[in-house]
């Protein structure tokens, strides 16, 4: 099996868990700026709104719940051979406990694809995504949807661009990876130790 077979399969969701219920938060028209604050920096990014209305709608709901504050970016997926390239990990603080998954929105739907800087839905199987987002620092196109592949070539639901920050995703990129995972075909990209989130909150 190829590593970006592997890779895709792999690519986690992993729980979170909120105490709350759904809130009224909707995505609104245009394209909201989220600031998500680390023990680094800032990163912010700009919400597809309009294109990914749905799985932008979910993100905000969980920023509005304040699920994200003192989460995590816990997972560093470096390309074999390229460390500056990869993905950031994040979900939300312990003992939150998720909404309901939302349906799937395909990269062939919404005409987003993950470049530097995309902001996207981590999830397991199609239609099981919550509340675990990732971030790129590299062009990672093996995680868009790829209708004509074998086996879940649905990729994952982009819905946003980081618009300031980008060192701080390329920072945490670079951190220590030998944290204990808690699935064997990640290790060497858990973060040790892993990086808070301080807040993530909409930006007026």
């Amino acid at each position: 099996m190829s590593s970006a077979n592997l890779k895709r399969r792999s690519f986690l969701g992993a729980a979170g868990l909120l105490m709350t219920t759904p809130g009224a938060s909707l995505a609104a028209p245009g394209k909201p700026l989220v600031v998500i604050n680390t023990s680094h920096g800032a990163i912010v990014v700009q919400l597809e709104a309009q294109k990914a209305p749905l799985t932008t709608a979910n993100f905000l709901r969980y920023v509005d719940a304040g699920a994200y504050d003192d989460g995590v970016f816990f997972r560093a997926s470096r390309d074999p051979g390229a460390p500056k390239q990869g993905t950031i990990v994040a979900r939300p603080r312990a003992k939150v406990l998720p909404f309901p998954p939302i349906r799937h929105e395909s990269t062939t739907k919404t005409g987003l694809r993950h470049t530097t800087g995309t902001i996207s839905l981590g999830r397991f199987a199609t239609g099981t995504a919550t509340n675990n987002f990732f971030i790129c620092a590299s062009p990672q196109p093996y995680l868009d949807a790829h209708p004509g592949a074998p086996g879940d070539n649905q990729g994952y639901a982009a819905f946003g661009q980081v618009v300031r920050g980008m060192p701080v995703v390329r920072k945490i990129l670079s951190l220590p990876t030998n944290g204990k995972s808690e699935f064997a075909d990640q290790r060497g990209q858990w973060l040790s130790p892993p990086v808070p989130i301080r807040s993530a909150r909409r930006s007026a």
